[in-house]
């Protein structure tokens, strides 16, 4: 038995209303864990990409004050 077959004789609200807030019910902690995840991993390579970028700004600009230093 598909589930086409089943949801073949139910009222359209049952397909397109109860269903999907069922599975936000029992889901929702899961959906909301994984949201939450990803925000987070997001976040961290964001900070990761600007110290690592500052990281790189402040080297090249004590190298170019060191070489600039040295031609004196």
């Amino acid at each position: 038995m598909a589930v086409r077959e089943i949801f073949a004789g139910m009222p359209w609200w049952v397909k397109w209303v109860a269903v999907p807030v069922i599975a936000i019910v029992v889901f929702g902690g899961l959906i909301a864990s994984v949201i939450g995840f990803v925000i987070g991993l997001l976040f961290k390579a964001l900070v990761f990409v600007l110290l690592v970028g500052g990281l790189v700004f402040v080297v090249r600009k004590f190298m170019s004050s060191s070489s600039s230093r040295g031609d004196w």
